[in-house]
């Protein structure tokens, strides 16, 4: 390449080239193929060749991570080149150049795949009889005993936040009970990757993103652990979903800013979000601008349990009709406003909440302020919580079983203290491996030591756990997965194709047990009728359901 040419125009030129050598390396189709650019975002699923193409032709401008200018301070300077990766942006994919699968070793793989995640629905869920809550909650929904909609949050690392599993769990649930509309999402763009596949979200440039990996603060990060703040005025963030019930969690703090809340347009509420005891503006019950039919409301969450708290969580609550809306938030002030996220709800089905951040571990989990992690946990009333971790600590010299254990177990703890009534499912990592010039690809020995940590401190607990690495065909799969198209060629992370893969997988199991709980439930109905007198009947479980300790 000339010496001479700009660096944007280096930039754009070395882009097209690795796009044209993805676009042309050979694949199976195009909806199930793993990109071949050296440069891809492991983390993120693999982009289609028309939208890589487009991305080619037009980068997008990398926006800035902080709401106000930073005075930059000389440093000495070094001979050793470093990169600059900022919070919530995956690494680049910097290791060997993958060479070029034929088609017929793919097509052997694709096929190897296929058989071990078929063969997996004889793989059981552990401890599978810690679900009957969950189900019970499903069979009476289905029945119309249960108002409103059943929630599930999944928490999670990369794996969580791409969406395609979690994406692919949410359109079968809904499918099979009924669409409750998105539930919960981050507010705004906390990250330039961020996405939900049933909402649309955005922001302006003006807002600070905290509790992603590598930046540290004060733990008040609301439902999922991450929140976005601005001291600026007309600053904004928007949803556009449908629903006909929407809320919006945010913090009220001390001297906190006034903010307008907008839907399609049109005003529907104004309000502080400073403590009590400063200027609150809306108060429950109250309804300036708002459309016919509509009420709306600001409420604190649990104010009991947050006595000497200097912040509190907050709920704005907002009912209209059924639709798709624009919910949009705007600063009035250049006073502190912190935004957790959005609710979107449909008066039944369920909602399947993705609460995932990049390179994370579960420990992240115990630096989110307890109180604030609460109250919005209980706001949500999930019926299900999914815990999804152990990639990113697959890397880690350091772990143990028991202190592994012991830390899953409290985490345990902490949402069970919020949720008592909620299921907890705990989801083993998915194979991977890691790469050294002396001996190439080699599969990670400290998984065995988080998933043999995960599966003792889930059945402790009374939690079911469902192997993931063991249903893609166990220790070492993950080397097909990536000759079959199905995973990314970091051997970390999936394909769009494998992430969907591995979400039916994880639903087929789930209501494979539904099927069990319904028959066994029908069962117990029937002896009634069968034994008029009343004589002690036990009924037998079905095969290969719901006991403890499967």
């Amino acid at each position: 390449m000339p010496k001479f040419l700009p660096k944007r125009m280096k930039a754009r030129l070395t882009l097209a080239a690795a796009t044209l050598w993805a676009l042309h390396a050979p694949v199976a189709t195009a909806a199930e193929t793993v990109t071949s650019n050296p440069s891809v975002i492991v983390s993120a699923p693999v982009a289609s060749a028309k939208s890589t193409a487009k991305s080619a032709a037009k980068p997008t401008p990398a926006k800035p991570t902080k709401a106000f200018p930073v005075k930059k301070v000389a440093s000495p300077k070094s001979t050793v080149a470093r990169r600059r990766i900022r919070p919530g942006v995956s690494i680049p994919w910097t290791g060997p150049r993958p060479s070029p699968v034929s088609l017929a070793t793919r097509s052997e793989a694709r096929e190897g795949v296929l058989k071990k995640v078929t063969n997996g629905i004889d793989i059981p869920i552990e401890n599978a009889a810690a679900l009957v809550p969950f189900f019970e909650q499903l069979y009476r929904h289905q029945k119309g005993d249960i108002p409103g909609p059943v929630r599930v949050l999944h928490y999670g690392d990369s794996h969580t936040a791409a969406d395609e599993l979690t994406g692919s769990m949410r359109e079968q649930f809904q499918q099979a009970f009924g669409d409750g509309g998105a539930g919960y999402s981050f507010a705004g763009r906390p990250w330039n990757g961020y996405r939900r596949l049933d909402v649309k979200t955005g922001a302006s440039g003006g807002w600070y993103t905290d509790g992603l990996v590598g930046r540290t603060g004060d733990g008040k990060y609301g439902l999922g652990g991450v929140s976005v703040s601005s001291k600026r005025a007309h600053e904004s963030i928007y949803l556009l979903a449908e629903g006909q019930t929407f809320e919006l969690f945010y913090l009220q703090q001390p001297g906190g800013g006034e903010v307008a809340v907008y839907d399609n347009g049109n005003l529907i509420g104004q309000f502080s979000t400073a403590l009590p005891g400063s200027t609150l503006g809306l108060t429950p019950g109250s309804t300036p601008g708002s459309t016919p039919g509509s009420t709306l409301g600001s409420t604190l969450g649990s104010t009991a349990e947050l006595t000497g708290e200097t912040s509190k969580p907050a709920y704005f609550h907002y009912d209209t009709e059924a639709g798709q809306h624009k919910l949009e938030v705007e600063t009035l002030d250049a006073l502190p406003v912190r935004l957790f996220g959005w609710v979107a709800e449909k008066p039944t089905g369920v909602t399947y909440e993705t609460l995932g951040i990049n390179g994370a571990e579960a420990s992240i989990m115990l630096g989110w302020n307890t109180p604030v992690l609460r109250s919005n946990i209980e706001r949500r009333n999930p019926a299900l919580i999914a815990m999804a971790f152990g990639t990113n600590e697959a890397g880690r010299r350091d772990l143990t079983v028991d202190g592994y254990r012991a830390l899953y177990k409290d985490l345990i703890r902490r949402l069970r203290e919020a949720a008592p009534a909620a299921t907890i499912l705990i989801v083993g990592p998915p194979d991977r491996e890691g790469y050294t010039r002396k001996a190439g690809w080699v599969a990670m020995d400290t998984l065995d030591t988080i998933v043999e940590a995960q599966r003792q401190a889930a059945l402790a607990s009374g939690c079911a756990f469902w192997d993931q690495r063991e249903k893609m065909g166990g220790k070492g799969a993950m080397r097909q997965w990536v000759q079959a198209g199905m995973a990314q060629f970091d051997h970390v992370h999936f394909t769009v194709a494998g992430y969907r893969m591995i979400g039916s997988a994880l639903y087929r199991d789930v209501m494979s047990q539904y099927d069990v709980f319904l028959k066994a439930r029908g069962d117990l109905a029937a002896i009634p009728a069968a034994n008029p007198a009343g004589s002690a009947v036990a009924a037998k479980p079905a095969a290969g359901g719901l006991e403890a300790g499967q």
